[in-house]
């Protein structure tokens, strides 16, 4: 979309892109309408609509912003050309939020450009996370020295006008780095995008960070090493303004991107500002969240959640045997409490979503289907998303294995957390490959997706939204062999978006086969639409439903460690549950001694 700006003087060309990755057929993965938003882009968006406004190139200059979400919008090269022309090619190419897996695509998308003298900046996790972990050459990123591509490392508040100053004089630096110096959020422009482009995602859903940066260590993440452990947050007034900017043009869904909003220390002045603008303004907001698993100790923070329109919840999980959480240093999440936090979340009517990390050092194909068997009958989780470990280039992971020279995948467009890149000391390439793709059919079943609608039933969480995610998190990876989170609404493809290097199909070859799997897939994604929200109708419709009961549902019990598999059948839980019970019995020691003393 063209920022609004006068017609007279020069007009530089600012085309903001978030690059898609390709598939395993080498097809640009993109869809009708896609699933999730980009909050890199809408975060780069309202930096560069500031910088139009403020006139940061001077009186006489406008700045006309483009903006491009690949995974739902086709690129289309010839008219962007045309458009540089126009203007005596003033103006840049902006690739936006650029990860590990979309930087191959990123490349493809500049090479055109630069060939053609056009400026072009890439920015995003890849960059940054290289650049502050490796020694600053590594995992190709002097394929962008290569073809003059200049390099951003850190984040745009800030610094957006000195590079765009830069590119309109010609002077294009080769590095931008500001990874040791992370701008604060407070006052700076709020994510937005047009209506225009939100209206290319499901349910017209955008999406903003209410803050950035985890205190945590997770080796496995990439956000601690680009983001920071300091955390950063934006104020009251900063999320009132934004809502207030979407709702102005219809959108009043979004999805907040922080990696764990219960560790935000503005959480409840945030949480009552929303619930304001819904109870006071009317603003019917809805809200999807991520956390983590102790945010039910917090007090008042899911009840405020749901008040705030939280309608879905995140929740790393990552996995429920404790020696694998250890080796990740994720030994904030205590599997003692999971079930309390589900349960506390199932009591708001607040749909769950978890992620799930297979392939941690203790994992074996047997492991996994005893866990998943765990999950489905003791943990009122609703939605499972399944990832495969992979060591992300930004993550710590990362930095050992590259550091000891051991051996990875060499092609990045695979780091997706959907392929193997990296050996497992249990498991071959193969059976873990296999076990991520039998983990999607174990856990959604027929059986088990009409038990977790007869759980929401019984829990208020509504049933045509649990419906909605049920088709897609069924279906995506054994008809479309894409994780769902990169999902959509009718894939789209076409014969020329090839990757380089992979031989092209003939139209009449390729239209004929595309048109016959898009019948195909979507016959039997219409039969699974059809069985769930009819399996949907008929327990909405059974009364006894409203008093559903299962091991999952049941109370947390004072001696459920003693029964429940999730304790019993690791040693690790075995452990967790005797350290809960030893610090049990020592603060009574320590209860009944004050009691005494007084």
């Amino acid at each position: 979309m063209a920022h609004p700006s006068e017609a007279r003087g020069k007009r530089f060309q600012l085309i903001l892109i978030k690059p898609s990755h390709y598939d395993d057929d080498g097809y640009v993965i993109r869809w009708w309408r896609a699933m999730i938003p980009s909050n890199s882009l809408a975060a780069l968006y309202g930096i560069a609509a500031d910088c139009a406004e403020r006139k940061v190139l001077g009186p006489d200059v406008s700045i006309d912003i483009t903006v491009l979400d690949e995974t739902n919008t086709r690129i289309d090269f010839p008219a962007l050309m045309r458009v540089f022309s126009r203007h005596g090619d003033f103006g840049m190419v902006a690739l936006v939020g650029v990860q590990s897996n979309q930087y191959p695509r990123a490349l493809d998308i500049a090479r055109p450009f630069r060939e053609a003298g056009i400026p072009v900046a890439i920015g995003g996790f890849h960059v940054s996370g290289c650049l502050a972990m490796l020694d600053g050459k590594a995992v190709e990123l002097d394929a962008c020295r290569e073809m003059g591509i200049s390099m951003f490392a850190g984040e745009a508040e800030g610094r957006l006008e000195t590079v765009l100053r830069d590119a309109a004089t010609g002077k294009l630096e080769p590095i931008y780095n500001f990874m040791s110096d992370l701008p604060g959020l407070g006052g700076t422009p709020v994510p937005f995008l047009p209506k225009e482009n939100v209206a290319h995602t499901l349910g017209l859903s955008t999406s903003f960070d209410a803050g950035r940066g985890c205190p945590y260590q997770c080796s496995f993440c990439t956000i601690i090493n680009v983001q920071g452990r300091r955390s950063r947050f934006r104020s009251a007034d900063d999320i009132e303004k934004l809502v207030r900017m979407n709702w102005a043009q219809g959108v009043h869904k979004f999805f907040i991107t922080d990696d764990n909003f219960a560790r935000n220390k503005d959480w409840e002045a945030t949480f009552d500002r929303l619930i304001e603008l819904r109870e006071k303004d009317g603003i019917p907001l809805g809200l999807m969240i991520q956390v983590d698993v102790l945010c039910h100790k917090i007090p008042n923070f899911i009840e405020k959640a749901k008040r705030a329109g939280v309608t879905r919840v995140f929740i790393g999980l990552e996995n429920i045997n404790p020696d694998n959480l250890t080796a990740a240093k994720k030994n904030q999440n205590k599997i003692t409490e999971y079930r309390k936090m589900l349960l506390a979340w199932k009591a708001q009517g607040i749909m769950t979503l978890a992620g799930y990390i297979l392939g941690f050092p203790a994992d074996t194909p047997e492991t996994i289907r005893r866990d998943i068997a765990i999950i489905q009958h003791e943990l009122p989780v609703d939605i499972i998303e399944f990832f495969i470990l992979t060591p992300l280039p930004g993550s710590e992971d990362h930095q050992k294995l590259w550091k000891n020279g051991a051996e990875m995948e060499a092609d990045l467009n695979v780091y997706d957390v959907e392929h193997v890149c990296a050996a497992h000391p249990r498991m071959s390439r193969e059976a873990w490959e296999d076990i991520y793709r039998e983990a999607w059919r174990l856990y959604y079943t027929p059986e088990h997706m009409k038990t977790l609608l007869r759980r929401a039933a019984a829990t208020g969480v509504p049933l045509p939204s649990l419906v909605k995610l049920l088709v897609s998190f069924a279906t995506m990876v054994p008809l479309e062999n894409v994780h769902p989170l990169q999902s959509g609404l009718l894939r789209l493809k076409r014969p020329s978006e090839r990757r380089p290097g992979m031989k092209r199909v003939h139209p009449l070859i390729f239209w004929p086969q595309f048109l016959w799997e898009t019948v195909r897939k979507h016959v039997a994604l219409a039969g699974t639409i059809i069985r769930l929200t009819a399996a949907a109708y008929r327990i909405f419709r059974d009364p006894a439903s409203r008093v559903y009961m299962d091991q999952a549902l049941t109370p947390v019990g004072a001696d459920e460690e003693e029964a429940l598999e999730l304790f019993t059948k690791t040693a690790g839980g075995t452990a967790a549950v005797a350290h809960v019970k030893k610090v049990n019995a020592l603060t009574h020691a320590t209860s009944a001694s004050s009691e005494l003393r007084g």
